[in-house]
């Protein structure tokens, strides 16, 4: 009898997020059976929901109740609802906050594309097909963060700031997976018109004397988007600040073909938040046509990065590339190679029974 048990914090929020969270926690309790461990999960509010119940967007007891648990798993927040309220009430607020409580400055997007949807992707097949990038993005220092902050009726400014121990412990983090992938980061920045870029490329120079293995390149932020849509292939590891990474890991997800597949992980100084990189579309929420393969994935990421359990993770992510290749779809990628058109439960189903043989 297998002695190890996980504590889950779950945060199912707005929209589709209850529907994709209840397939991802079928899946991870289907490999847990077939790899003897055991998974105890606890619910807690945040964004709208909270809102709704609480007044504000991100509860005492949920941001006492994740430092508590050694992973946690999120599907999304906001909507129309909530969008009226000012801004520190807004569930996007109750976020940024959850995550600076957690420490959780790393955040970690992948972006690969699966042979069976590579006629998913706007893009032409040939130039994506084998993509497969990790953007490591500094997620709670930047623009977004920086003080002072204002807005006036003539004027408005932000900052944006980064510190020595900011820049070196995201480069560090990048690094460690590059280590473990293809031993290839491009660092991107725009140094040649930010001080702050400077301050960033030169951090990240020093860190590299530390993984002298590691091939370590530097791109501005404006060609780099360009880069990604002319060349996927050529990049293994992206490093960059908030701001663009915010924005390159949104372009990059769409060489798959969709935002419903992909996963992302925040990490960092504790409990390590997991989440689908798509928003709570609530124009589609209850109507059971969501894709939940992005949590499901996320689920997996949570299993190989937060709780060391990588024979699990490879067991959802060969269901899913299973699921795939046998031609289930939900609607969102109904019209590349569908077999069967898939609710979210039913494909939930799919990968759970698939994870499980």
């Amino acid at each position: 009898m297998s002695n190890r048990s996980y504590k889950i914090g779950v945060i199912k929020g707005d929209g589709i997020g209850p529907e994709i969270i209840d397939e991802a926690i079928k899946v991870l309790d289907a490999v847990s059976v077939q790899e003897d461990f055991t998974l105890k999960y606890e619910e807690m509010l945040l964004g709208g929901a909270a809102i709704d119940e609480t007044g504000i967007p991100l509860p005492d007891e949920t941001v006492n109740g994740v430092k508590k648990c050694d992973s946690v798993l999120f599907g999304a927040i906001g909507g129309p609802k909530w969008d009226n309220l000012e801004r520190h009430l807004r569930p996007e607020s109750g976020l940024l906050a959850l995550r600076k409580a957690m420490g959780t400055f790393a955040n970690l997007r992948p972006a690969m594309v699966y042979d069976e949807l590579v006629n998913a992707s706007s893009l032409k097949p040939e130039v994506i097909k084998g993509a497969d990038i990790m953007v490591v993005r500094e997620l709670t220092g930047g623009i977004y963060f920086g003080q002072p902050r204002e807005l006036h009726e003539n004027e408005a400014f932000n900052t944006m700031r980064y510190t020595r121990e900011e820049v070196i412990r995201i480069s560090k983090v990048a690094f460690e997976i590059a280590m473990k992938r293809d031993k290839r980061i491009c660092s991107v920045d725009k140094a040649n018109v930010l001080e702050v870029s400077q301050f960033w490329r030169e951090i990240v120079e020093e860190v590299s004397t530390e993984y002298p293995e590691v091939e370590l390149s530097h791109m501005y932020v404006d060609n780099a988007a360009m880069q990604l849509i002319r060349d996927p292939k050529q990049f293994d590891v992206i490093l960059t600040g908030n701001i663009f990474g915010d924005i390159l890991s949104d372009a990059a997800s769409m060489l798959s073909g969709s935002i419903g597949l992909l996963p992302s992980a925040s990490t960092g100084m504790g409990v390590g938040l997991y989440e689908p990189i798509h928003g709570s579309a609530p124009d589609i929420a209850g109507q059971g046509i969501a894709n939940p393969l992005a949590t499901i994935s996320s689920a997996s990421m949570m299993l190989r990065y937060a709780l060391g359990e990588n024979d699990a993770a490879d067991r959802i992510d060969n269901a899913i590339k299973r699921a795939l290749s046998e031609g289930y779809r939900t609607g969102d990628l109904g019209d590349y190679d569908a077999k069967e058109i898939c609710s979210c439960t039913e494909m939930g189903d799919i990968i759970a029974n698939y994870a499980s043989k």
